[in-house]
């Protein structure tokens, strides 16, 4: 008799404990890892990431802000870059400068300036504009393929690199 509660208590507290796994990864964070170096200097190649999965829920995506989202033409892939605009923003690129609502953008953390120009637009509702640190090695929201990614594509803000344990850091 023994013997079988101690059984049932084990098979609770271990669907106890997947079932917390399963809920803690489906809404509120969730590691990731860099593939590519489109965000250097920021993010290298292999690290990982915590995502919070949660904090979108309540707001949404802020200028600055590393964030995690499906990639439109195939959502089965994840891409992660920085938030440049928000809707109803202006956006431009010209002399491989950042322009947002026509104030220049202080970047200090891009790998170089960007080669590229980008006309004049506003950030449609419900999307943001996004791209990668390494401006010259990144397909973000100034090529058709990704454009202004909508919100319901957002999964998430990239919080924290902790591995390798080296490179440990908040990306806030």
């Amino acid at each position: 008799m023994e013997i079988g509660k101690e059984v049932k208590e084990w098979v609770f507290s271990i669907s106890a404990a997947i079932l917390l796994a399963l809920i803690i990864r489906t809404f509120i964070v969730e590691l990731y890892v860099v593939d590519g170096p489109s965000m250097r200097p920021t993010l290298q190649h292999n690290e990982r990431l915590v995502v919070n999965k949660f904090i979108y829920r309540v707001r949404d995506p802020q200028k600055g802000e590393v964030v995690i989202f499906r990639y439109p033409r195939d959502p089965s892939r994840d891409f992660i870059k920085r938030v440049i605009a928000t809707a109803g923003d202006t956006i431009e690129i010209k002399d491989g400068r950042v322009y947002v609502n026509d104030q220049l953008q202080r970047e200090d953390y891009i790998l170089e300036k960007t080669r590229s120009e980008y006309p004049k637009a506003t950030v449609p509702d419900g999307t943001i504009f996004v791209m990668g640190d390494n401006r010259n090695n990144s397909e973000d929201s100034r090529f058709n393929d990704v454009g202004f990614v909508p919100l319901d594509l957002v999964k998430g803000e990239a919080i924290l690199v902790f591995w390798p344990v080296d490179d440990f850091k908040s990306l806030n």
